[in-house]
């Protein structure tokens, strides 16, 4: 019993490449051997490896037999003792292996390696689904890494990557691969009552985001969520990209809504997941040389310019060159959108 014990104890903790080495090389020597105790029968080494196969997996469709009597004792001894023996080991790691990694990937513990993707810092359950939404909207395909404390992934979906730490640790963000990034998002704690803790928090994420980015020369595309205007200096000088203020921005809406009876309706339909218009994205058309050129073709075609990155006032700039680089937003339907990219 001894005996026995120590070698299922090695076997135990024998790893997933060993495992496989050690399959493999019983698989090609059972077949090199038969071929060449029954010539006859396993006319091709092929055949000695379908066989071995198939009878190694237990399958034994009964095409392929030995017929020699040391052919048979070969079989009982070696393939049957040791090939179903290695086999199962084999078959046993490879769960062992896929159940760690599933267990390793709900805690956060697998760095992410795909590149332009989105990256969602310190975002809420409720947030991530509706956020989700809109992204694969946008693009089926589109990744999304979520970086958090929670010591298990907030959700379960095929598109999203889960990171377990402190989103300020240079070690967290790089495992969720954010020099590669398309947008990183950097959300305010919902829980937290205090403004100027909630947005110290925030900050303190943005600028270490900022350092990786001077310091592997990356530039990386920064949106923060805010809850105090107040604080909006100390991110611009963070060099923050966008900043989304939280409760201002409800309250803006609910006073516009007040005095310009109906303004609601255009941001609900504009944050829609219905099918209708929408804003979008769109790169200088070599034909255009100046705003309102695009502007008069963009609504022949039923899009509507508004704006040139952040810039609102096009309409007083309607005969300024567009630059080749500019970030033009147009509102329009999904098949306008598409007819415009393919024209």
């Amino acid at each position: 019993m001894g005996i026995l014990h120590r070698m299922l104890s090695k076997l135990i903790h024998i790893n997933l490449w060993h495992a496989s080495v050690i399959a493999i090389g019983l698989i090609i020597l059972s077949s090199f051997l038969m071929k060449k105790i029954e010539p006859d029968t396993f006319p091709r080494y092929s055949d000695a490896l379908w066989w071995t196969m198939t009878t190694l997996v237990t399958v034994g469709y009964g095409d392929l037999y030995p017929k020699t009597i040391f052919g048979q004792i070969f079989t009982m001894t070696l393939i049957y003792t040791f090939g179903i023996g290695a086999m199962g080991i084999l078959v046993g790691k490879l769960f062992q292996f896929f159940a760690q990694y599933k267990k390793k990937k709900e805690e956060g513990k697998l760095n992410f390696d795909g590149k332009n993707h989105y990256v969602l810092i310190g975002i809420s359950k409720d947030k991530l689904e509706s956020i989700l939404e809109e992204i694969l909207h946008s693009n089926k395909k589109s990744k999304v890494v979520v970086v958090d404390h929670s010591p298990h992934s907030p959700v379960e979906h095929d598109n999203v990557h889960f990171i377990s730490g402190n989103p300020a640790d240079e070690e967290t963000l790089l495992k969720a691969n954010i020099l590669e990034a398309h947008s990183v998002a950097i959300f305010s704690e919902d829980q937290n009552q205090f403004a100027a803790i909630a947005d110290g928090k925030t900050l303190l994420i943005a600028t270490r985001v900022e350092s990786l980015s001077k310091k592997y020369e990356k530039s990386i595309y920064t949106v923060v969520e805010i809850q105090k205007e107040s604080h909006i200096s100390l991110f611009e000088h963070a060099n923050v990209d966008e900043v989304i203020l939280s409760n201002a921005s409800v309250s803006r809406l609910m006073a516009q809504a007040s005095i310009h009876h109906g303004s609601s309706k255009l941001f609900k339909q504009l944050l829609s997941k219905a099918d209708g218009e929408n804003l979008y994205q769109i790169k200088k058309k070599p034909h255009w040389k100046n705003y309102k050129e695009a502007a008069l073709e963009l609504f022949e075609q039923g899009a509507t310019l508004i704006s040139d990155g952040g810039s609102l006032d096009l309409p007083r700039r309607s005969m300024e060159d567009i630059p080749e680089n500019a970030r033009m937003f147009i509102i329009c339907d999904e098949q306008t959108y598409n007819e415009i990219n393919n024209v």
